[in-house]
């Protein structure tokens, strides 16, 4: 029960967060997009290790570092 919530925490934070990269907005909703993906991503981890999926926790690692490089890229902006 406590990892479907996880589960669809990070999915409705995952498409939020695409939806503020993809609208173009200014470099400043682009830059929250990461932070929410960030967010999503971390949830993605605490729900794979309690689910015992290390592919989806290694996955989300991976795209969780992507993410804060885009966090830290797109809040420099101007």
């Amino acid at each position: 029960m406590e990892t479907d919530l996880l589960r669809w925490a990070a999915a409705l934070a995952t498409m939020a967060a695409a939806g503020l990269v993809a609208w173009r907005g200014p470099p400043r909703q682009t830059a929250w997009g990461f932070v929410l993906f960030s967010v999503a991503a971390v949830t993605w981890i605490a729900a794979a290790v309690i689910d015992g999926a290390p592919a989806l926790a290694l996955q989300n690692l991976v795209l969780l570092g992507i993410n804060l490089i885009g966090v830290w890229r797109w809040f420099r902006v101007p």
